[in-house]
């Protein structure tokens, strides 16, 4: 099977210096991004792959699982994105799906304070929560805990919101066999909780409303 070009690990390795074939990882923030000649490299058909730094490793290190779930919440982003959604959701969800490949990039890099290295930054997570409080203050006090469901747009943000706390647990659980840069664990899980009030704003503008628990149902 083809490497993945959208996993840092799987992308040809460079020089130290990252010339222009570097993985994600191997570039710095101001990056102008990765050069790809060809997708296949042959190089993970015997079960191993390369981290970021060039060290290979087997594909099923935690930290090839943390990576490929924020992949796999990145690519359910895409389906929201490519669906009906308000103008003001589309430019949040574009950044974030941008943001997550610095999350990919910074996991599948060994993490080492002041490496100069594509990190994941405090800000990006400030920024998060600035938009938790922005779209949260539209919306009424919840009153019971929510179904996931509604619109279209809302049910596939509920999706992604659980795909996103997969990938918390998955990086979580790559943190105890390696060290993991802290802001990463924070970053998901701000993100999860953006993704739970845009899935209720979502639906506050919805002529069905958002879907509420009501314990015991009509028993």
């Amino acid at each position: 099977m083809s490497s993945n070009p959208n996993r840092p690990s799987d992308v040809p390795q460079a020089p130290a210096d990252g010339g222009e074939d570097a993985s994600p990882g191997q570039r710095g923030r101001r990056s102008g991004g990765v050069r790809l000649t060809r997708i296949y490299t042959r190089g993970g058909d015997a079960g191993e792959t390369s981290l970021g730094d060039g060290s290979r490793v087997p594909k099923s290190d935690c930290r090839i699982g943390a990576f490929g779930t924020v992949d796999e919440l990145n690519a359910q982003l895409g389906v929201v994105l490519a669906g009906e959604l308000s103008d003001s959701f589309r430019p949040v969800l574009q950044r974030v799906q941008n943001e997550l490949f610095d999350v990919g990039a910074d996991l599948s890099v060994p993490y080492g304070v002041g490496d100069g290295r594509l990190r994941v930054q405090q800000d990006q997570i400030d920024e998060l929560e600035r938009l938790c409080d922005t779209f949260n203050a539209t919306l009424p006090p919840l009153e019971s805990f929510v179904l996931p469901g509604g619109s279209p747009a809302a049910a596939l943000l509920h999706v992604a919101r659980t795909v996103c706390r997969r990938a918390e647990r998955d990086a979580l659980l790559a943190s105890r066999d390696a060290e993991l840069n802290p802001l990463v664990l924070v970053y998901l899980n701000r993100l999860s909780d953006l993704l739970f009030i845009m899935a209720r704003a979502a639906n506050a503008g919805s002529p069905g409303g958002e879907p509420l628990w009501k314990p015991g149902g009509d028993r």
